[in-house]
């Protein structure tokens, strides 16, 4: 007979085993555009023109373009909604959130010397939020062929049965561990009695037609602090460095349900169940980057930057609880609830995001307005779990080399002053980091703006909106159906600029 695991207290397991993904690694090395109000508006081409807080975090001799000191501070409020489609059936969920984006002070020395061709050098530190993770997904339909009893098998198959039987939850890696879930809910049944056996069958009603539903909502926030300095030379060239300190925190929580009308007999089947699984990730990083900006002519920039790869330290705390319903010809039995309580928490590990690079174009009209464009390349295919001579973090980052590609991302934005005040509006187009171009799909995006200059006080205001369809499966293996979503997203930034 199977044993029940009912525990009275939470506990924590210092789990030996990696439970990370190719999501995981998407989840940072992705950056949403974020920044000031006048950045946002013009879609983040600022690589070649400085003098934003924003511009400082793409090509960083762009604080020495900056002609006074200033201090600077952006709110945004962020819209997303989610359209999924799971088998024919349409799902719509909606997250709004409010946050603080950018804070920022940049400080400007000019060189008294008339004779030396080092006309100023600038000092800046930026804030700014490089992901907002508060994002909320539903989707339902009925799967007319897998059940989620598959994801169960996919782990168990191999795995000998007196271990499911006679270990605890939290005395295992965590792929046994959804093994032990499966089998303890009776979502699984071994081929035999044998203590050595290591072959499952699916314990739910076969027949076809599997309604299910999966909810995912998830909080935090990645970040970036900035330490900036750079110089100008004979007003002609600009050159800057950043030193970059990272910090992020992610909370997902997620509820798979699936049930069937499946025909039924004497025999014991699962014909509902609910599947809970919340993550906690959390830690720093560092990165740095340089970048130049040529004043080719009074009319023409260009500007070339160099992002490094951002170096985590991550941590993760796991957590789950599995409720089945069995069912037979004679009705529903009592509901079976294998919660073990235990949140597992895993030894900390290196992510090493991919690098980027970004070439950069403007042209001024004069005091009237200007034109810019930047385009970036960074290689996916490159980010790396570490150590990497870990087994598993070795696999992965294969499969990351595999499954990942090169992504190019063309930002294009212009800005027009009529007196005091400024219109802005921009485009941005980002290709898809998978091979496939499907799992997420490429990134379009437009955004406008206007800005008011009060003399030392400024205020600016932009409206962006972004849409990308996702395509990716409820769980990594076994049960890999999922729905197609169009993520759309839409933000309203402010910022409000103080000159000293």
């Amino acid at each position: 007979m199977k044993k029940y695991l009912f525990l009275l207290f939470t506990s924590l397991s210092f789990c030996i085993a990696q439970s990370q993904e190719i999501a995981d690694a998407m989840r940072y090395s992705q950056d949403n555009l974020n920044g000031t109000a006048r950045f946002k508006a013009m879609s983040g081409a600022f690589g070649a023109l400085g003098g934003d807080f924003s511009s400082i975090g793409i090509n960083p001799a762009g604080s020495a373009v900056f002609l006074n000191n200033q201090f600077g501070i952006t709110v945004t409020n962020s819209d997303i909604k989610n359209n999924s489609n799971y088998f024919g059936t349409p799902t719509t969920e909606k997250d709004n959130s409010f946050d603080l984006n950018q804070a920022g002070g940049v400080f400007v020395f000019n060189n008294r010397n008339l004779n030396s061709n080092w006309k100023k050098f600038s000092l800046a530190v930026n804030y700014e939020s490089t992901n907002n993770y508060n994002n909320s997904t539903f989707s339902a339909g009925t799967n007319p062929n897998n059940s989620v009893a598959n994801y169960f098998l996919s782990y168990a198959n191999g795995v000998p049965l007196n271990i499911l039987e006679e270990s605890f939850y939290d005395n295992l890696d965590s792929g046994t561990q959804q093994a032990f879930l499966g089998y303890q809910g009776y979502v699984i049944n071994p081929v035999s009695t044998d203590a050595n056996n290591t072959q499952y069958t699916s314990n739910v009603a076969e027949g076809g037609n599997y309604y299910q539903e999966n909810a995912s909502y998830s909080s935090g926030y990645s970040g970036k602090l900035s330490f900036n300095a750079a110089t100008s030379y004979k007003d002609k060239l600009y050159i800057g460095i950043n030193l970059n300190s990272h910090f992020t925190d992610f909370r997902r929580s997620s509820v798979f349900y699936e049930d069937n009308n499946n025909p039924l007999n004497a025999d014991d089947k699962v014909t509902r169940l609910q599947f809970n699984n919340d993550l906690y990730t959390y830690g720093t990083g560092f990165s740095f980057q340089l970048g130049a900006i040529a004043k080719v002519t009074n009319e023409v920039r260009l500007g070339l930057a160099y992002e490094s790869s951002t170096w985590y330290n991550l941590s993760d705390e796991f957590s789950q609880k599995l409720v089945t319903v069995l069912s037979n010809v004679d009705g529903d039995l009592p509901q079976d609830v294998i919660d073990p309580r235990v949140t597992n928490i895993y030894p900390p590990y290196k992510l090493q995001t991919p690098s980027k690079v970004t070439g950069s174009f403007a042209y001024i009209f004069g005091t009237s307005g200007l034109i810019s464009i930047d385009y970036a390349i960074k290689n996916y295919g490159n980010t790396k779990f570490k150590p990497e001579n870990d087994n598993y973090f070795s696999s992965l980052n294969a499969n990351v080399s595999n499954t990942l590609d090169n992504s190019g991302e063309l930002r294009i934005g212009g800005e027009y002053k009529i007196d005091k005040l400024s219109l802005r509006a921009g485009y941005r187009y980002e290709q898809s980091p998978y091979k496939n171009s499907t799992t997420i799909g490429d990134l379009t995006g437009y955004s406008t703006g206007l800005g008011y200059n009060f003399g030392s006080t400024k205020v600016d205001l932009a409206y962006g909106y972004a849409k990308r369809d996702l395509e990716q499966g409820f769980f990594s293996r076994g049960l890999t159906d999922g729905p197609k979503i169009n993520s759309i997203n839409n933000t309203v930034s402010l910022t409000l600029l103080f000159e000293l």
